[in-house]
């Protein structure tokens, strides 16, 4: 194992806070979702996590700055139970529980009042299509995650086996040290370090689990997108992020999703907008044209004597309502495209045009073979 501020590119005395900053940098850099199909990208991202779960608890720290690799850190769950860890991303990059008390189950991993603590919340993307997001769709989503342990049952102990209350901290899974101070005594309650805060202790680890009663795996999930959702838009899926260790239920996993672009329409809010190109005979003269919508193709009027950048609003063609009802707008702006490679008849009736309203324009450019004509008739 290489030096854990190595890993995350800080000197050994950096303070909490760079150590956090430095996490998420590497983290974005590395995270799967960004390095498809880079596995050298996912074991980097895996050691950052796994370091970051080390540095960033004040006693693991501690004790890794005093014995080094010697000291006793889990790695082989990066879901682990305590804080930290892949497992934390909303804890590392927003600070902490973005919820509040009571909310997406407190950040995940935390001991209730009995039994094991809940899997932590968990983070993944997806990128839809265009219209996809407009009209909802069933969505594939990829994961790495934590599941129950088939060999041991999640209770984390060899087949045979079982576990056994911690005798340090009688099953509570905390400590209570009683201190005598000026102002009486006062009790404080710690997390038992034997049991890590189980309440038990297994004699015999299960091989497969190395005792956490679940293993990491990747898994691809089906999602309900729901219409009308947008750029950034985030789904929480209840129980479906990592499973606790020795049989905790299972946190959340948190879908965020990104539009791909969409060379015909660009999104606001729930309307869309369009540019469609006429010509100037349609724009002058008026004319009914053919433009795509996201319900298909439709037609459209053109009004006689449109100008470049008129908008025409087209009512109830837009992206539905996320969780109401309606639908926004399609906003077509008519752009007016001058030609630029007019032949000899086209010009001439062009320039008849302006003769005939009046308007000056720049002198015919007589070509090659008129001035060879025309010497030749001389």
């Amino acid at each position: 194992m290489a030096d854990l501020y190595e890993l995350l590119e800080v000197e050994r005395n950096a303070s909490p806070d760079d150590i956090k900053k430095s996490y998420r940098r590497l983290a974005r850099q590395y995270h799967p979702d960004a390095n498809p199909g880079d596995a050298e990208a996912e074991a980097r991202f895996k050691e950052v996590a796994s370091a970051y779960e080390v540095l960033s608890d004040p006693g693991k720290r501690s004790q890794y700055d005093q014995y080094g690799e010697a000291g006793s850190f889990n790695f082989s769950d990066p879901f682990g139970s305590g804080s930290g860890g892949l497992g934390d991303l909303f804890d590392a990059f927003f600070g902490g529980n973005p919820f509040g008390a009571g909310g997406a189950g407190g950040g995940g991993g935390r001991r209730g009042p009995s039994g094991p603590p809940r899997g932590q919340d968990i983070e993944a993307s997806a990128v839809l299509e265009f219209a996809d997001a407009a009209f909802g769709c069933e969505q594939e989503v990829a994961i790495r995650t934590a599941v129950p342990c088939d060999d041991c049952g999640s209770t984390g102990a060899q087949p045979g086996t079982g576990v056994e209350t911690c005798s340090d901290c009688g099953g509570a899974g905390e400590v209570r040290t009683v201190r005598q101070t000026v102002l009486g005594q006062i009790v404080a309650a710690a997390p038992c370090r034997r049991c890590s805060g189980l309440g038990q202790v297994i004699p015999m680890p299960c091989a497969a689990c190395s005792g956490n009663g679940r293993i990491v795996t990747d898994k691809v999930l089906k999602v309900d997108v729901p219409a009308g959702v947008d750029e950034g838009s985030t789904l929480r899926l209840s129980g479906q992020g990592p499973v606790g260790v020795r049989g905790g239920p299972p946190g959340d996993l948190f879908v965020r999703l990104h539009l791909r672009p969409d060379d015909r329409f660009e999104r606001h809010g729930i309307d869309i907008v369009t540019t469609i190109p006429i010509g100037v005979p349609q724009a002058a003269l008026g004319a009914t044209i053919s433009i795509n919508t996201l319900d298909g193709p439709e037609d459209l009027t053109v009004a006689k004597g449109t100008q470049p950048g008129r908008q025409i609003r087209m009512r109830g063609r837009g992206v539905p309502r996320l969780g109401g009802r309606g639908r926004g707008d399609l906003i077509v702006v008519l752009d007016v495209v001058i030609p630029t490679d007019l032949d000899d008849e086209q010009e001439d009736l062009l320039r008849r045009l302006a003769t005939l309203r009046g308007e000056e324009v720049a002198p015919a450019q007589e070509g090659f073979f008129s001035r060879l004509r025309s010497r030749l008739a001389e």
